[in-house]
């Protein structure tokens, strides 16, 4: 009778191992599609930001021109303003 109560002991410590086993499985296969996903938004993350820096250059190139030609005008204008007050 004693023999019996200690191999259904271990028969259930065995059938427990089992199953932690295969939770531990099931975990170290979500780990790894969860450090892909990091690894893929990581990567989607740093084009954005590539893409972010080449649009914040080309908005500060567009800035540049603009202001340079906001600039021509007002001397252009300023000029034209010059001559007809000395016509006058």
């Amino acid at each position: 009778m004693g023999n019996d109560r200690i191999k259904k002991k271990f028969d259930d410590i065995d059938g427990k191992i089992g199953l932690i086993m295969e939770y531990c499985q099931s975990l170290e296969a979500e780990n790894r599609e969860l450090l892909l996903k990091i690894n893929n938004l990581e990567a989607d993350l740093n084009g954005k930001s590539k893409a972010e820096d080449g649009f914040s250059e080309q908005e500060a190139f567009i800035q540049s021109k603009t202001e340079g030609l906001i600039a021509k005008l007002n001397n252009f204008s300023n000029s034209l303003n010059k001559a007809e007050s000395s016509n006058r």
